[in-house]
């Protein structure tokens, strides 16, 4: 009998600063490496969502954010893992994003967003703040 697919809850933030949304590349070698992303990762056992985003961005990023409303959720499968994505609308509060734990980071316009290449889990984020429908302030 297949072994029943892991679920993975992952936090991840729709950083916002003037009208721009920052986002990081993954890593090279990393699972989906070079692709575009959202800041954020799993979350450990017992921690809250908003606690998992600051520190993930702290990580990756060096900044430290303030973690305000949900925004969206997703849903990706795949043989091994059922990936549940929880997307929080955030700001900066202290820093200047570093890439610590990416390749590199950008502020970039939603209409630039259909200019990178994303993992599929965020697409319909992606797409959302592409069409206009996701006020970006």
């Amino acid at each position: 009998m297949p072994k029943a697919a892991t679920t993975i809850e992952v936090a991840a933030g729709l950083i916002v600063r003037g009208g721009k949304i920052l986002i990081a590349q993954r890593l090279g070698n990393a699972h989906l490496g070079g692709l575009w992303e959202f800041p954020g990762g799993k979350r450990q056992p017992g921690e809250s969502f908003e606690a998992c985003l600051k520190r993930e961005v702290m990580e990756e990023l060096g900044l430290t954010i303030a973690v305000h409303e949900q925004v969206a959720s997703a849903e990706h499968h795949d043989p091994q893992h059922h990936i549940r994505l929880h997307f929080y609308r955030c700001t900066v509060l202290t820093g200047e994003p570093r890439p610590l734990g990416c390749e590199t980071c950008q502020w970039i316009t939603p209409v630039e967003i259909s200019n990178y290449p994303f993992p599929p889990a965020d697409l319909p984020l992606v797409h959302q703040i592409a069409s206009g429908r996701h006020i970006i302030t």
